[in-house]
């Protein structure tokens, strides 16, 4: 039968280094595979109770890390607060100094940064060597480690509320025992560079949108970081995506749609466009051309069953039947409004588009 739960309370709510726990006998090899622990990668464990999100991944992550090595891109924006910036099981994105060289290890994009020469004499992590990993640059922005004013590090939850977590910073040691707090990471403008740098153009667009809308960043910081890198590989792209990118979006799945019916050619689009309707309140439509009176409402209608406040972006009230009657206003008000679903998005996007390209080539566009 398996072991009974046994978490010794400098243990509890940690996420540590098996062989470190054994060794100073704080628990035993056995009691290691019991339930009170799930194991995240070779040797490192943590307290089965903590969330499995992509904190706990890049705390597993840097206790076998480098102290040189900071987390970075989505993985960053992850710990600012971008809750879909990444999962559990997504790769943690590290940044290190170029002159080191890091062995593969699973579920870790390991990406270089600075000059080729050791920033530190031989003998310390690393080594001098290149590093593995694409050589896309950092943004160049100091490392963040983010406090609640207590001494104890702090993270953003999914839901946007600030969660204590123990130990300080730099670990909790007990003899030779470390255990891993929130990481340092990249400041958010340099999170949002490496994203647009890193990752898929649709998917990096929707979490800097995140970042300005939260004002986790702004479009000066963004201009700024863009320049201070415009020639690392990768400058050229970063600042195209920041084009791209727009704080009214209120879900991924609309900066989606926003990015595809752009790239596809369509005239750019005003996110949460304001209409007077015909009661005299305002309305937004989630995607606008003003000049043709043409709209398109994005919504998950499970997501409106819910009452998921991004589900509706017209301003109605979050349910099926508001939903409706926004579109209803805006259409008295004279505007054509197509509806556009989740499924539809990932399902028929082409047809998505005929249907948005017809309803402004109608209204007086022409490509």
């Amino acid at each position: 039968m398996p072991p009974s739960p046994h978490r010794p309370g400098v243990l509890a709510w940690q996420v540590f280094r098996g062989s470190d726990a054994i060794r100073q006998d704080l628990i035993t090899e056995h009691q290691l595979r019991s339930s009170a622990w799930t194991r995240l990668r070779h040797d490192v464990y943590a307290d089965s109770r903590l969330a499995r999100d992509h904190a706990l991944a890049c705390r597993a992550a840097a206790l076998r890390l480098p102290p040189e090595a900071v987390v970075a891109g989505p993985s960053a924006a992850y710990l600012h607060g971008v809750a879909h910036a990444a999962t559990f099981t997504d790769d943690v994105h590290v940044l290190v100094p170029r002159a080191m060289r890091l062995g593969p290890q699973r579920g870790l994009r390991v990406h270089s940064t600075g000059p080729t020469t050791p920033p530190r004499p031989p003998g310390r992590a690393g080594g001098p060597g290149s590093s593995s990993g694409p050589p896309a640059g950092g943004a160049g922005a100091a490392a963040h480690r983010p406090t609640d004013g207590t001494g104890l590090a702090a993270r953003t939850s999914a839901g946007g509320m600030g969660v204590a977590l123990r130990p300080p910073p730099g670990g909790l040691r007990v003899a030779e025992l470390r255990t891993a707090g929130p990481p340092a990471s990249t400041d958010p403008a340099g999170a949002a560079w490496e994203t647009a740098v890193w990752l898929d153009p649709l998917r990096a667009v929707g979490i800097v949108d995140t970042l300005l809308r939260q004002g986790l960043t702004s479009r000066a910081a963004l201009a700024d970081v863009a320049d201070r890198n415009a020639d690392r590989p990768g400058g050229r792209r970063a600042r195209w995506v920041f084009t791209l990118a727009d704080p009214g979006a209120r879900s991924p799945a609309e900066s989606e749609l926003r990015t595809r019916l752009v790239l596809a050619g369509l005239p750019r689009p005003v996110a949460r466009h304001p209409v007077r309707v015909a009661s005299g309140l305002l309305r937004y439509a989630d995607l606008a051309w003003p000049a043709y009176r043409v709209a398109v409402a994005h919504a998950d209608p499970h997501a409106i069953v819910r009452g998921d406040p991004h589900a509706v972006a017209h301003g109605g009230p979050h349910t099926a039947a508001g939903h409706l009657e926004g579109i209803a206003q805006l259409v008295g008000a004279g505007w054509l409004v197509l509806p556009v679903t989740d499924r539809r998005l990932r399902q028929d996007f082409p047809g998505v588009l005929r249907e948005v390209q017809a309803a402004l080539t109608v209204r007086g566009w022409r490509p």
